[in-house]
């Protein structure tokens, strides 16, 4: 499982025209699932991702997380997380785990977000869908449950 972790002033997803899912300060997540993640690949993140001190605190450190500063998390689904770009011009998405395997996991994923106390948005999972936000820092960072 990979997930691209992006601190966030505001995160808006929409389809068709039609917000999907919105916050304001916290994170963006773009989320991949490869074929051999399981829900210990999910928890991992979602531990991860809650407990990741990358907020600053009354001092300017990057010492706290999004629970800890009320932050909301605006999650993705991303199968091109896993597009292979090494061979000639167009990525090769076989690392990618298909929708009836990703799903469920991409689910459970922000289940566990959510036991935490964390409110999380979602986008429309397989539907093309347009990201806007407004990265804070930039801070942007990757976890690989691998």
């Amino acid at each position: 499982m990979r997930v691209v972790v992006q601190r966030c002033k505001r995160a808006e997803v929409t389809v068709n025209g039609a917000s999907v899912g919105q916050i304001e300060q916290g994170l963006m997540l773009l989320v991949g699932i490869t074929h051999d993640d399981t829900e210990q690949d999910a928890k991992y993140i979602a531990d991860k991702v809650a407990g990741l001190r990358i907020f600053e605190d009354e001092t300017g450190k990057m010492n706290l997380s999004v629970l800890e500063t009320g932050g909301q998390i605006l999650s993705v689904s991303q199968f091109t997380l896993y597009g292979d770009c090494r061979k000639g011009k167009r990525p090769n998405f076989m690392s990618a785990a298909r929708p009836e395997i990703a799903q469920p996991l991409y689910d459970k994923f922000n289940e566990l977000l959510r036991a935490q106390g964390l409110q999380v948005e979602t986008g429309a999972f397989g539907e093309m869908m347009d990201v806007s936000f407004t990265n804070w820092g930039p801070v942007t960072l990757i976890i690989d449950s691998k």
